[in-house]
C-alpha cells in the first residue's frame, strides 16, 4: 500500500474509534481482519498513523480547525512525519485508495497556523476537563508535562539478573539499536520508531525465551527499586496484575526471601506462572484468593500496592485512553485506591514499610491520596523521599518531582519514562 491507502484506512479506523467509543487496539485488530490483504508493514504504518492521531488529536485537528478522523490523521503527518499539504498532495495524487486531497480552504489554514501560537491546552493535548489537573501538579510547568505525554515512546527491557547482566543482553541485542537506560542500573531502551517503522519484536529473541530480560518500561522499573526489596525479606505484591514488579521485586532479592503475589482479578494474575518459570524466580508464591492472605497479617516487611488507576502517566503508549477518560472514572479510581490502602495495611507489620505506586499523575490518585490515608491512620509515617531518592539515583538529582513528605514523580518530560507516582510509609505502631 502507498501512503495514500494506509491515510485512508487510518482515517477509517478513527473514526470507528470515536464512534464506537472502542480501544484503538480493537479497531486495528478488526481493520486487519478485515483487509488481510494488508502487509504487516502497512498495518504497522496504519496503526502509527492512528496512535499518532490520537496522541496529537487536539493540536493535529487544530492546524485544520476541525475535530474528525480526517483532520487528526492529516494532520499528526504534518506534526510528527514532517510532511507538508503539498508533500502530501503530491503523494496522495493518481492514489485511488487515498483519501481525497487537501482542499485549497485546508491548505490555506494548515499553512497559516503555528502551533505554537495556539492555546496552551492545544499544545497540551490535554481535554479541557484535565487542564486544572496537570495545573495542580505542575505548576508553570503543565503544559510542558503533558505535551511529553503525546510523544511516541521507546521501547524498555529489565535485564533478569537470576540469570544474565546487562552487557550480555546488549550484546545479544546489539542489532536492534539497544543501549542501556539512563536510570535504571538494569533497564535498557530502544528509542522511539520514527514514520512508519516499528520496533522490533523481542519477545521472540533467544535471549527473551532464555529469560535473560522482561519488557517493561524504565520507570516501572525505577519504582521497583524505590520499594527496596533486599535478599531474605517477606514480601506482598498486593496488586500483582501480570507480575512485571514481582519479577523485579524477586531479581532484587535474589532469590532469597519470600514473595506473596495477589491481585484480586484471576485473570490479570493468570500471565504471571510463565513468567515466573521463564525467569527462574523460585521465590514467589502466587495466592489468587483473598482468604490466603490471613496468615500473612502483620507479618510482612514490604506491601507493595501497585493500584488501579487512571493510567494518565501511560497515554503515550495508550493514548485512546486520555479521551474515553471521564472525571468520574477518576472518582471510582480514587474509592479504590483508598480501599486498597485501607485494606494492605493490615499486612505490614511494626516496622515494615507499605509502598504505593500509580501509573497516573493526577495528585487525587498520589500526593492526596497518601494525604488522606496518613489523616486516617497516625500509625504510619512517610519515609524521607529525597534520602530514598538519592539512594537509589544519587547524582540525579533533577529527574524526579520528589516531596520529601508526599511521593516521587516520574514523568515523561523530566524523567524520559511512563507517568509513575511512588510514596513509601513506614508503620510504626505495634498492633
Amino acid at each position: 500500500m502507498r501512503l495514500g491507502g494506509r491515510l485512508a484506512a487510518a482515517i477509517e479506523v478513527l473514526g470507528d474509534i470515536a464512534g464506537r467509543k472502542r480501544p484503538a487496539a480493537d479497531a486495528l485488530k478488526d481493520w486487519g481482519l478485515s483487509h488481510r490483504f494488508a502487509g504487516s508493514g502497512d498495518r504497522a504504518a496504519i496503526g502509527n498513523i492512528v496512535y499518532d492521531a490520537l496522541r496529537r488529536r487536539r493540536s493535529a485537528g487544530w492546524l485544520f480547525d476541525a475535530d474528525t478522523p480526517r483532520a487528526q490523521a492529516f494532520g499528526a503527518l504534518m506534526l510528527e512525519w514532517q510532511q507538508t499539504p503539498a508533500s502530501l498532495n503530491a503523494q496522495l495524487d493518481g492514489d485511488r485508495f487515498a483519501p481525497p486531497p487537501l482542499s485549497d480552504d485546508e491548505i490555506h489554514l494548515a499553512q497559516s497556523r503555528r502551533l505554537e501560537d495556539a492555546p496552551a491546552e492545544i499544545r497540551a493535548d490535554l481535554p479541557d476537563w484535565c487542564v486544572p489537573l496537570f495545573e495542580e501538579v505542575f505548576g508553570q510547568d503543565w503544559v510542558a508535562e503533558a505535551a511529553a505525554l503525546s510523544t511516541r515512546p521507546p521501547l524498555d527491557l529489565r535485564v533478569n539478573t537470576l540469570k544474565a547482566d546487562r552487557p550480555k543482553v546488549l550484546a545479544e541485542l546489539s542489532e536492534v539499536g539497544a543501549a542501556s537506560a539512563a536510570l535504571a542500573a538494569q533497564g535498557i531502551r530502544i528509542p522511539p520508531i520514527d514514520g512508519s517503522g516499528r520496533h522490533p519484536n523481542v519477545q521472540v529473541e533467544p535471549a527473551f525465551q532464555k529469560g535473560w530480560f522482561e519488557v517493561q518500561d524504565e520507570g516501572s522499573q525505577m519504582v521497583a527499586a524505590l520499594a527496596a526489596a533486599t535478599p531474605g525479606m517477606q514480601v506482598l505484591d498486593y496488586c500483582a496484575g501480570a507480575g512485571g514488579k514481582t519479577l523485579a521485586l524477586s531479581a532484587a532479592m535474589e532469590n532469597r526471601g519470600q514473595i506473596f503475589a495477589h491481585d484480586s482479578d484471576k485473570a490479570r494474575l493468570a500471565p504471571i506462572f510463565d513468567r515466573l518459570r521463564r525467569a527462574e524466580s523460585r521465590n514467589v508464591q502466587v495466592l489468587s484468593r483473598l482468604r490466603e492472605l490471613e496468615a500473612l497479617e502483620g507479618k510482612m516487611d514490604l506491601v507493595l500496592v501497585d493500584a488501579p488507576c487512571t493510567g494518565s502517566g501511560t497515554w503515550r503508549r495508550r493514548p485512546d485512553a486520555k479521551w474515553r477518560l471521564t472525571d468520574r472514572q477518576l472518582a471510582t479510581r480514587t474509592g479504590e485506591q483508598q480501599s486498597i490502602l485501607d485494606a494492605a495495611k493490615a499486612y505490614v507489620k511494626p516496622g515494615g514499610r507499605l509502598a504505593y505506586v500509580t501509573c497516573s499523575l493526577f495528585a487525587a490518585e498520589n500526593a492526596r491520596q497518601i494525604d488522606a490515608f496518613l489523616a486516617r491512620d497516625p500509625g504510619f509515617a512517610p519515609l524521607d523521599h529525597d534520602r530514598l531518592w538519592s539512594g537509589c539515583f544519587g547524582g540525579h538529582a533533577g529527574a524526579a518531582y520528589v516531596e520529601r513528605d508526599r511521593g516521587i514523580s516520574l514523568t515523561p518530560a523530566r524523567t524520559g519514562t511512563d507517568g509513575f507516582f511512588f510514596a513509601a510509609l513506614v508503620r510504626a505502631d505495634a498492633h
